[in-house]
């Protein structure tokens, strides 16, 4: 099965795409990561270019579900509201192609790839190149390892789940 995680931005998008083998045994791979990167001006056109973007990855790699991050309490308002509509188009663009949505906060991401809910962003990509077996020198930007992160809570939350029925 395949999934997205989604680490949403009006001005960079990141996702990273996971295959899960045997649910029970917690097999997971590393299939592809990289960023959505809005050249646009306007807020209007830079979700449109999200939402299209995420599409063509949607049905590109045909995932079973998509994971994105929650929204959080930003300091600033505008910056929340900016938030809220990128995860909105990437949402969207999710149920138009009847493709589950799930969503993390950051701390339950953080604390499901590095057992701290507070980790900072070199924890989070140092975990992430490890356990993913992803080289270092693959030039992940904080949205992509944010992304693979996403797609890992993801995959870890599904495990337990079936392991508790």
């Amino acid at each position: 099965m395949i999934i997205c995680g989604i680490d949403p931005g009006t001005r960079a998008t990141g996702y990273g795409v996971l295959e899960i083998g045997n649910v029970s045994r917690g097999s997971l791979a590393y299939v592809a990561h990289g960023v959505i990167r809005p050249r646009a001006e306007g807020l209007d056109s830079r979700l449109k270019e999200i939402f299209l973007e995420a599409t063509g990855i949607f049905r590109k790699y045909q995932p079973a579900e998509v994971a994105v991050e929650a929204t959080f309490h930003a300091l600033n308002i505008q910056s929340a509201f900016k938030l809220g509509q990128a995860r909105g188009a990437i949402i969207l663009a999710a149920s138009l192609l009847d493709i589950p949505v799930f969503e993390y906060t950051p701390t339950e991401v953080k604390k499901a790839t590095c057992g701290y809910g507070r980790a900072g962003k070199e924890q989070i990509a140092a975990m992430i190149t490890s356990v993913l077996r992803i080289p270092r020198d693959s030039a992940l930007s904080n949205d992509a390892t944010d992304a693979l992160a996403i797609g890992l809570c993801h995959s870890s939350s599904r495990r337990m789940k079936e392991l508790a029925r």
